[in-house]
């Protein structure tokens, strides 16, 4: 396992809902597409898929966005999307190319290709034009004088980008549109896709790298998220009015956890947010892990390792497994990466409703009381057991909050604050009356007439 890499299960990627199954899908990653080029959606997938768990990583990744935002302009002279795509196509068409060094033997070939190849020739011209119109203007981005200062992750592969364009091929390469004989086309074509074609494939692979760096910085910028700060130490987040991206118009709320609280029991009615507001502290962690910006006015945290969530768990009767096996096996996968001796942040909602009270009860207070005990890790667990209230609020290491409904209107309302204490309310009868259940099974079917 890549101790630089923040695991993420697959039930975890599902409940932050990190990838869609289709393009229509409302997903982090189509939220932070902002690419331009298909290598660049590429790189910022892979980079979603494995966020950092590395202090140094993400610090890296960071002055690297932050060095974009400000200076955005440079980075709008990278070579366009259209170049990235079709030089990439290009080098891995499969097309004749001229193998010939010697001038005579080259000329008979190139005349040869001219003749009885027109489809590839013509295939051939646009590559090379493309392919040279991308290297002088990436020579064109590279040395712009403002970016001798980059700093972060952005900085090697600028200068790694100016060494390949520096070598004896790439530089000679006239600065303007490439034309005159076929002959001259072939011998750029033999020169990109032979001789350069690891080099010209190498800037490439940078450039969709900035891209998806553009793309975290421009997702960052556009919807005013604020750059984490990163602390030392054991586990650890602070924010301050954190709401989740997706959510129109959200109540923001903050969020501390430390080693002296490490659990957060949270407790209140069915739309109230505890769900949302799990979603919005998981979200911005990841985020936080990636490098970028988080939805929130400040946040501080400290990198985990393992970032686990349990909000959406179903059966599986395929394979056998009942609801509440299912949840069994969820806090089963958080114990073991607690045995494993990592820093484990986890988010259980509303588990162990897949069995009687008595069980959810002696099972919610077995976990929680051993969640307070393990050091430098942190837990969110919400429940509709408020009766866990006496238990919990003699333990130091767990901070107890709550959302509520206002019930003194015709219809429950919410204000999706956060609160102190313990939720004492219990809505269900009301939320029933409210949609008419009861009237609608107590109403006397019409007797219909029986026709003569």
């Amino acid at each position: 396992m890549d101790t630089d890499i923040l695991v993420l299960d697959k039930h975890t990627l599902k409940d932050l809902e990190i990838f869609g199954s289709n393009s229509t899908d409302t997903s982090l990653f189509k939220f932070c597409n902002l690419t331009r080029s298909d290598g660049g959606a590429d790189v910022l997938y892979r980079r979603m898929q494995k966020p950092w768990s590395s202090a140094e990583r993400i610090q890296n990744t960071q002055a690297a966005i932050t060095y974009i935002m400000r200076h955005r302009a440079c980075f709008a002279k990278m070579p366009s999307a259209y170049a990235m795509d079709r030089t990439h196509a290009y080098l891995h068409e499969v097309m004749p190319v001229i193998m010939d060094r010697n001038p005579i033997e080259f000329g008979f070939s190139a005349l040869s290709l001219r003749t009885n190849h027109d489809r590839y020739y013509y295939k051939i011209i646009t590559g090379v034009q493309i392919t040279n119109g991308l290297i002088r203007t990436a020579k064109a981005f590279v040395n712009q004088p403002t970016l001798t200062s980059a700093v972060g992750e952005i900085a090697p592969y600028i200068n790694e980008m100016r060494e390949i364009l520096d070598r004896p091929h790439l530089k000679k390469l006239v600065d303007d549109d490439v034309g005159g004989w076929f002959w001259k086309i072939l011998r750029l074509d033999q020169m990109f896709r032979l001789d350069e074609k690891v080099s010209i494939n190498r800037i490439l692979k940078l450039v969709f790298e900035i891209d998806a760096l553009i793309a975290m910085a421009d997702v960052t910028s556009q919807n005013k998220f604020v750059m984490p700060d990163l602390q030392e130490g054991p586990l650890a987040i602070n924010a301050e009015s954190l709401v989740h991206p997706f959510v129109p118009s959200p109540v923001p709320n903050a969020v501390t956890l430390d080693q002296n609280q490490r659990v957060l029991f949270l407790t209140g009615p069915n739309m109230a947010a505890k769900t949302t507001y799990l979603r919005a502290i998981a979200t911005a962690l990841y985020f936080a892990h990636l490098g970028m910006g988080v939805p929130a006015s400040s946040f501080k945290f400290t990198p985990a390792q393992h970032l686990f969530s349990s909000i959406s768990l179903s059966d599986d009767l395929h394979n056998g497994v009942s609801y509440f096996r299912a949840e069994a096996l969820r806090a089963k996968a958080v114990a073991q990466a607690i045995a494993d001796g990592n820093r484990v942040i986890a988010l259980l909602d509303e588990p162990f409703k897949g069995t009687n009270v008595k069980d959810a009860l002696d099972a919610s207070l077995a976990i929680l009381e051993r969640f307070s005990t393990k050091q430098d890790c942190l837990f969110i667990f919400s429940s509709h057991l408020i009766e866990l209230s006496d238990e919990l609020t003699v333990t130091q290491q767990i901070d107890c909050r709550y959302f509520e409904a206002d019930e003194s209107t015709e219809t429950l309302g919410f204000d999706y604050l956060l609160r102190s204490g313990v939720s004492s309310q219990r809505l269900g009868m009301r939320v029933l009356q409210e949609e008419g259940v009861f009237e609608l099974l107590d109403s006397e079917k019409p007797k219909t007439q029986n026709s003569s």
